[in-house]
């Protein structure tokens, strides 16, 4: 960064400097652990002789050991895409109208997750159920190591409660699909022949004025080869969602690569199923009891609630964990 012409080439220098943030951001939160532990041996000894040097011990390990856990979970990321960004899409499955709203409270638990983590959230494209919810939807999250940890989250969502769209107040089972891919720079190449795209106007829903409601301005774009549909309908104009969808279907071939990748690798190693893509990974449930389980992992939490507003940090730590160790 102290090479004469170093802003020369501004994208390049703001990538290295980001890059450099990152690394430097790390090692000082390592420093400050280094020291803090060095301060717990210290009142270790004289904790013995005072109870509220005791108590201030205690509050120092707690502090000590989540951040530790913070900075174990960033050896974890080792994939290609991990320290980027996310492009996450939900969608409603099985279950009709609870299914619908299932993805909506789905998606309100991962903004409120991003939130805890501290990452920006772009939200790029919703489709409103018939009678509640959502149908689907896209959004971008940006931050160190968004992929890696959003990644863990890939997969099919069980929910198992009373549905409050049943009138004898029934027990209801509703599904709900959660796909993530790699938000990546222009550079990295992806193949994509314009002769296997169609790609449709539709005006735009929900919220967003008179000039979103009025024009065909939401592109949807659908590749032909793989099936894959990404759309877009938050942007200014017909160009601008048609360029950010392009971006999202880069996205989302990039993440049918790593899938492809994924099963291949499952193969070589005798492996009976791909790689939990696509596979129901959690059951959420809310009655007769409430707890949420992960099928990967076997990690369980009893307070529903709670995950549901967004404390995911267990579920994916132990999954990450668990990949790391096989």
């Amino acid at each position: 960064m102290q090479r004469p012409g170093f802003w020369d080439d501004q994208e390049e220098a703001a990538k290295t400097s980001a890059e450099h943030a990152r690394v430097q951001r790390r090692l000082e939160s390592f420093r400050a652990l280094e020291r803090d532990v060095e301060d717990l041996a210290d009142l270790a000894e004289m904790a013995d002789e005072d109870p509220e040097i005791r108590a201030e011990l205690e509050g120092q390990l707690v502090s000590v050991e989540r951040r530790l856990a913070e900075l174990e979970e960033s050896r974890l990321f080792q994939g290609q895409y991990d320290a980027g960004d996310a492009v996450v899409t939900i969608r409603s499955g099985a279950g009709g109208t609870d299914s619908q709203d299932w993805a909506e409270m789905l998606l309100r638990m991962y903004l409120r997750w991003a939130e805890r983590r501290g990452f920006d959230v772009e939200m790029k494209e919703a489709s409103e159920g018939e009678e509640a919810g959502i149908k689907s939807a896209t959004f971008l999250v940006h931050g160190e190591n968004a992929y890696g940890l959003f990644a863990a989250e890939r997969g099919v969502h069980r929910l198992v409660r009373i549905s409050p769209f049943d009138s004898q107040a029934r027990r209801h089972t509703a599904f709900a699909q959660v796909d993530v891919a790699p938000l990546v720079d222009d550079e990295v190449e992806v193949e994509i022949d314009e002769d296997d795209l169609r790609i449709d106007t539709y005006r735009a829903s929900g919220a967003g004025g008179q000039h979103v409601n009025k024009t065909d301005s939401a592109v949807r774009i659908t590749h032909l080869p793989t099936g894959i549909v990404v759309q877009c309908q938050n942007e200014r104009s017909q160009t601008q969602n048609k360029a950010t969808a392009m971006r999202l279907l880069r996205a989302k071939l990039l993440e049918e690569e790593e899938r492809k990748r994924a099963e291949e690798l499952a193969a070589e190693r005798g492996e009976q199923k791909s790689a939990e893509w696509g596979s129901q990974i959690r059951s959420y449930t809310l009655h007769p009891s409430q707890r949420v389980k992960d099928h990967r992992t076997g990690y369980e939490v009893g307070d529903a609630n709670r995950v549901l507003d967004g404390d995911l940090d267990g579920f994916v730590r132990e999954y990450l964990n668990q990949n790391a160790g096989s």
